[in-house]
């Protein structure tokens, strides 16, 4: 019978300490871990078919060693509750984590998050950038060392650092605030590029143990105002708009249409939005070829800092023994469905972009279409790491996609944004139930910019028992917000 990687490569463990040696020149008995998130990142990467015009031959360099997963979806459209779920295994529903106000350890005091865990099985742990969401570095019995350029609370970091470069808050000549455009300065003073010299400065340290690096970038997040040679890879007469279509929303449901005209953060309930709402404002004055430039070079810009990052990992002695997953914390609108940023059980505001890469697994420059969530990324890296299988997390390992990608895989992504709101996501249906009991239904081998919701009347009543199924996948347990 043919064995799995997680197999080999437990077997090449086990070896390893019968004859009390390690398995790479560095003398690590376990892979290395290299963890990079992605803030605001949709999959809108150039090996995928999100968007034409996108630029990232470093991440698509990366998923040409690895497993890219075409179908991820984040656990909620929003940055808190994303990586809440993602570093502690724990959904949405099942934690009370909905919005970006929510602390983690009030939630979920008993916790062993991601990165706590290896290091607890031995593992030297380092995070520099954006990993938690809340008060970096988010959890502090998480990391032997963090790093953040700014609001770093850490003695160790460089206080040279302590203070990010100043941008001017930008606007149109006619007033609205527009917050993307290039800036003249090097690479080097952004927090993103300082943040990669601390991962590149381990990577090439020496190393007594296996280690776990955390890095995150703060891009493509707005402002999307990074140096202008990120600008001039995307031209403005280029850009091409998302698809779209007249009145999308009049057939989705009161909520829906509130989350479409606002910037909601769930937990407080605060509209973020500009006043009359960001796409009436971007349509007005015309911003919307400047807004997707700028997104598209922020996630230029971001490439090239994750690019010298693998760098610096190819050519360390560490190379063919490190496993590396990148991820992005959620989707993005870029006026699809008449909404900017996240904050929607959408396609557009859950789908993102999930690379891993690891030794030992069959799956190499092949892609997965297999639907897939973040919160499965704990349980697989345990796995691939070899250390010991963890009771209570709601995702599930994805060692078998990466040594079969094509494997069937019944198992549906799960997402929520709200207490009771949530979206069941197979690969050919997305179902939406909002705490109210009113519903969307969209048939993606149909209609996969979700532009038409079956369950509407005249339709609703022939796609009854396709919702029916799909709403046996709705969290049974739903902790209340804090607070409610």
């Amino acid at each position: 019978m043919k064995k799995t990687g997680h197999e080999r490569w437990g077997r090449i463990l086990l070896l390893c300490a019968l004859l009390g040696t390690g398995v790479s020149s560095a003398g690590e008995t376990r892979p290395n871990v290299l963890f990079i998130a992605v803030d605001d990142l949709n999959h809108w990467v150039s090996h995928l078919d999100g968007h034409p015009g996108t630029r990232t031959p470093n991440i698509d360099r990366l998923a040409s060693e690895g497993v890219t997963f075409s179908r991820a979806y984040a656990a909620a459209p929003l940055c808190n509750p994303s990586r809440v779920s993602l570093l502690t295994g724990v959904m949405p529903a099942h934690s009370g984590v909905y919005g970006n106000f929510e602390e983690l350890r009030e939630q979920l005091p008993d916790a062993v998050t991601l990165p706590q865990y290896f290091r607890r099985h031995g593992y030297s742990v380092t995070g520099a950038g954006k990993i938690f969401h809340r008060a970096l570095p988010g959890d502090d019995d998480a990391w032997d060392e963090y790093f953040a350029s700014w609001k770093s609370t850490q003695k160790k970091s460089d206080p040279k650092k302590e203070t990010p470069p100043q941008k001017k808050t930008k606007f149109t000549k006619e007033g609205m605030w527009a917050p993307w455009g290039p800036v003249d300065t090097d690479d080097s003073e952004m927090i993103d590029a300082q943040n990669a010299d601390h991962i590149i400065a381990a990577l090439e340290g020496p190393q007594d143990k296996p280690f776990f690096l955390a890095y995150g970038t703060h891009q493509p997040h707005l402002s999307w105002e990074v140096p202008r040679k990120y600008f001039e890879l995307h031209p403005r007469e280029s850009v091409v708009l998302p698809k779209v279509i007249d009145n999308d929303l009049d057939d989705i449901p009161p909520i829906g249409r509130r989350l479409a005209a606002e910037v909601l953060d769930i937990s407080n309930g605060v509209d973020h939005a500009a006043p009359g709402g960001d796409h009436a404002n971007v349509l007005k004055y015309n911003q919307w070829e400047a807004a997707v430039q700028g997104y598209l070079a922020a996630i230029s810009f971001a490439d090239a800092q994750i690019g010298r990052v693998l760098n610096a990992l190819a050519e360390s002695p560490h190379a063919g023994n490190t496993i590396v997953a990148l991820w992005g914390d959620h989707g993005y609108h870029l006026g699809q469905k008449e909404h900017w940023r996240k904050h929607t059980l959408w396609e557009d505001g859950l789908r993102t972009t999930l690379v891993i890469s690891a030794p030992g697994i069959a799956g190499r420059n092949v892609r997965s279409d297999r639907v897939v969530s973040l919160v499965d990324l704990y349980p697989t890296l345990i796995e691939l790491a070899g250390l010991d299988p963890r009771e209570g997390m709601d995702g599930q390992s994805l060692v078998p996609l990466l040594n079969q990608p094509d494997l069937p895989w019944s198992r549906p992504a799960v997402s929520t944004y709200g207490f009771q709101n949530h979206s069941i996501r197979t690969e050919r249906w997305r179902y939406i139930r909002y705490h109210d009991g009113t519903e969307e239904l969209y048939d993606h081998d149909a209609d996969p910019y979700e532009w038409t919701n079956l369950a509407v009347q005249p339709v609703q009543d022939e796609y009854r028992e396709v919702m029916n199924q799909l709403a046996e996948h709705l969290p049974e347990v739903n902790v209340p917000a804090p607070g409610s």
